[in-house]
């Protein structure tokens, strides 16, 4: 039978992230209090350290996606304009 994989949220790997930077525990003693392998831990610190930027960015990362569909939209748009016109003069 195969085991499921276990699934954890951002509440709990940003919880167990930053007791790892307080550097209060050891990675081992934190891998047993919270059922995990030192390694995942590692991974998950690196990961939001990696990612730290991010939180204090100028923009956030759904605005970003927001412009970029509204200038997909236009430009498809335009291009729709040029279609119809030339359609139109080619008689078609």
């Amino acid at each position: 039978m195969k085991k499921e994989r276990r699934k954890f949220s951002p509440v709990f790997k940003t919880k167990v992230v930053l007791e790892a930077i307080k550097e209060a525990s050891t990675m081992q003693e934190l891998a047993s209090k919270y059922s995990l392998h030192p390694t995942q831990i590692t991974a998950w610190k690196r990961e939001f350290l990696e990612k730290a930027d991010t939180v204090f960015g100028s923009e956030k990362p759904a605005e970003k996606e927001e412009s970029k569909e509204k200038e997909l939209y236009s430009k498809i748009g335009e291009l729709q304009i040029q279609v119809d016109f030339l359609k139109k003069v080619l008689g078609k």
